[in-house]
């Protein structure tokens, strides 16, 4: 009987602890493409992490110490996300902001990868995927959006930006 308690006291804790399933759902946003399209208009890089919600490594990203004023766009589809006025060195190693441009051109959901609760964020306009908003930010709002640098492109104060071809 000893060894039926324990193992369904096991069972149990196992099945408590488990995490929900990893999801690749895309939510409902208005720039529709099938994943072939995706595949079609941006890089390897940019696919894994916009679209297979990869992170590249710390410190290797093109944006992370970017100084230049200017807007931050979603790489996959253009949106505008966020300002250099917003951006800040954490020291995370991914480029971070206080703040988006507007609170309505970012997703957010609970992600459980790493076996404890985080907030991916998300581009409002085509679902892909950024990063993630963490409640430690040194600045008045609290929040530090820490974003992939391949999943953004850069628009100088008056010049177009470059971008994956779309």
């Amino acid at each position: 009987m000893r060894i039926f308690v324990l193992l369904m006291t096991t069972l149990w804790a196992l099945t408590a602890c488990a995490q929900p399933p990893k999801t690749t759902r895309t939510p409902m946003t208005p720039v529709k493409k099938t994943e072939e399209e995706w595949k079609k208009t941006l890089t390897a890089d940019q696919y894994r992490v916009l679209r297979e919600k990869g992170t590249e490594a710390p410190w290797s990203g093109k944006f992370n110490k970017h100084k230049e004023d200017g807007t931050f766009t979603c790489a996959a589809c253009g949106a505008e996300l966020f300002t250099s006025k917003q951006k800040f060195d954490s020291g995370c190693g991914w480029p971070s902001f206080d703040a988006a441009i507007d609170n309505k051109r970012i997703l957010t959901a609970k992600d459980y990868d790493l076996g404890y609760a985080r907030t991916e964020i998300m581009c409002a306009n085509c679902g892909g995927h950024l990063g993630h908003v963490f409640d430690d930010g040194p600045t008045e709002t609290g929040l530090r959006y820490c974003v992939n640098s391949v999943s953004i492109d850069f628009k100088k104060v008056g010049v177009k930006p470059v971008t994956a071809a779309h």
